[in-house]
């Protein structure tokens, strides 16, 4: 995997996760707050998310790596 590759896995596997973890900690608003939709969460806690996401795809991306750079999985024909 070269360098090029790797980023756009990690950028990929980053979007994902952050699919996965955007519903955590949500707790919803008041109803009949002004100025927020039904279905908005209170406090949407987005950099702890980002955070969260980036250090959980760091971890999902190394995973991959290794598996593509080991010798027991390999494509290409012997």
């Amino acid at each position: 995997m070269n360098w090029f590759t790797g980023i756009i896995l990690y950028v990929l596997v980053w979007w994902v996760t952050l699919i996965a973890i955007l519903p955590l900690w949500i707790q919803p608003s008041e109803p009949g707050e002004i100025g927020h939709a039904a279905g908005a969460p209170k406090h949407p806690l987005l950099l702890r998310k980002a955070i969260v996401t980036s250090l959980v795809a760091a971890v999902i991306w190394l995973g991959i790596y290794l598996v593509v750079r080991s010798p027991w999985l390999s494509f290409r024909g012997s």
